[in-house]
């Protein structure tokens, strides 16, 4: 294998909670009486992987590609966002191998829609569900998150030079 064939990227995202808004983590609606205060759908997951495959192929971070002082990005659907990262990923000459993410909340509990949250990601990501992992943990009632002032996603995720067939 030559340099520069893998490359991995990390992300991580924070938001605050809201009322009145709607709660999309990983591209999926959750039921809960807040949702995440943010310039576009505030899915703290989805720009945990966007960070972290823009990270691996040298493409900025989502701040840079997706400004919020833009009013383009005003309410955006994150799945798009990630769709468009996909795209410039491709044009790197990148696929993804895999993602591993963790959300930290003190609520909502996110066991029942870990599958379909990640069955979201592997679809928008054009791999394999088991290429996706999704875990969930508490702050144990310590810090912001503990004091259910917010939410924060990590995601890492590793890319391979596509071969030139």
């Amino acid at each position: 294998m030559t340099n520069g064939q893998l490359r991995i990227g990390q992300g991580i995202d924070v938001h605050q909670w809201e009322v009145g808004k709607e709660l999309r983590l990983g591209g999926v609606s959750i039921p809960h009486p807040y949702g995440l205060k943010a310039h576009s759908d505030g899915d703290v997951l989805l720009h945990a992987i966007i960070d972290a495959l823009c990270g691996a192929a040298d493409l900025g971070d989502i701040g840079e590609l997706f400004p919020d002082t833009s009013e383009e990005w005003q309410g955006a659907d994150s799945r798009e966002l990630l769709k468009d990262v996909m795209v410039r990923v491709h044009e790197r000459g990148f696929m993804v191998v895999n993602v591993d993410s963790t959300i930290m909340a003190e609520a909502p509990k996110l066991q029942p829609y870990k599958p379909l949250i990640r069955e979201q990601i592997a679809s928008l990501l054009n791999v394999s569900s088991e290429s996706v992992g999704v875990k969930a943990t508490t702050c144990e009632r310590m810090g912001f998150i503990g004091r259910e002032e917010g939410i924060m996603a990590m995601a890492i995720v590793l890319l391979q030079k596509e071969s030139a067939s």
